[in-house]
């Protein structure tokens, strides 16, 4: 169908070192049929987020452009940050925005899995709408133990990349690629340096730990500010705002004496969320 849109959002581990964070970004800006929205590069996390919206054709060609960089630049060998991740280019979602499906959108993922391979020799596996099993719908699962697990575990047949040989790439590792709704990557600092704190409050709030549905979180630590984060995805907002998600954590905070100090919208946000 012509006129076709889809958002992209593909998260790569950088946050630190500036001229490859625009090196990057680089292969985004003044590229026909792929606008550049926004992007966010987070130290603590060593995480830079990309929001992409456009064309499918001109979006994979940056995608590609933009993955040859940070496969060249980011070894994860050495690398260090707050935010789980198993690659380089740690995940890249696909979301329909107008004149495409979702199906549209999981077969697009399949078919650029399968050409980032080609491209950078790093194997890929399929979440969300398009994974191939049950079992990797969800990121966490796929990320389980980080990079420096899955070097030893890809080689089990549970672990097998969906596409590339079930042997991880030695500096980039494997890529993570789907197709889901809007996702909305929300955190609240607390203002307290105690790690455990924020993990107990992350539990407390996320549906795997009885919380709130659609909400994922974690406790991360910002040790440049001595603040620690609930760091979250809101994965359905129309099913919990943001206003709950935060008086809850506020709550809860208020068992341990923590104020909450600030939120923050990690990337771009639905009007209709707010």
């Amino acid at each position: 169908m012509a006129n076709q849109m889809i958002e992209c959002v593909p998260n790569y581990s950088e946050g630190r070192r500036a001229e490859v964070i625009e090196a990057i970004v680089q292969s985004f800006r003044r590229r026909s049929g792929c606008v550049l929205l926004d992007y966010r590069a987070d130290k603590d996390h060593n995480r830079l987020v990309v929001s992409l919206v456009g064309q499918p054709g001109p979006i994979q060609e940056a995608l590609i452009a933009s993955a040859r960089v940070a496969v060249a630049e980011i070894n994860l060998e050495r690398h260090e940050g707050e935010h789980p991740r198993i690659g380089a280019v740690d995940v890249i979602p696909f979301i329909p925005l107008r004149n495409i499906t979702m199906q549209d959108c999981v077969e697009l993922a399949h078919r650029f899995g399968t050409q980032f391979y080609e491209a950078t020799g790093v194997p890929v596996y399929f979440y969300e709408e398009a994974a191939l099993k049950p079992e990797r719908r969800a990121l966490e699962v796929i990320r389980r133990g980080q990079f420096e697990t899955l070097k030893s575990e890809i080689s089990r047949p549970e672990r097998h990349p969906d596409v590339g040989e079930p042997k991880i790439h030695p500096t980039a590792g494997a890529t993570v690629v789907g197709a889901r709704k809007f996702l909305i990557a929300f955190n609240v600092n607390l203002g307290t340096s105690d790690l455990d704190i924020a993990k107990k409050i992350a539990k407390a709030i996320r549906s795997s730990g009885g919380g709130l549905c659609h909400v994922k979180g974690i406790g991360l630590a910002l040790r440049d500010r001595a603040l620690t984060q609930v760091s979250m995805n809101i994965v359905d907002y129309e099913k919990n705002a943001l206003y709950r998600v935060v008086e809850m954590i506020r709550m809860e905070a208020r068992r341990w004496g923590v104020q909450v100090v600030e939120t923050e919208v990690y990337g771009m946000i639905p009007a209709a969320a707010l």
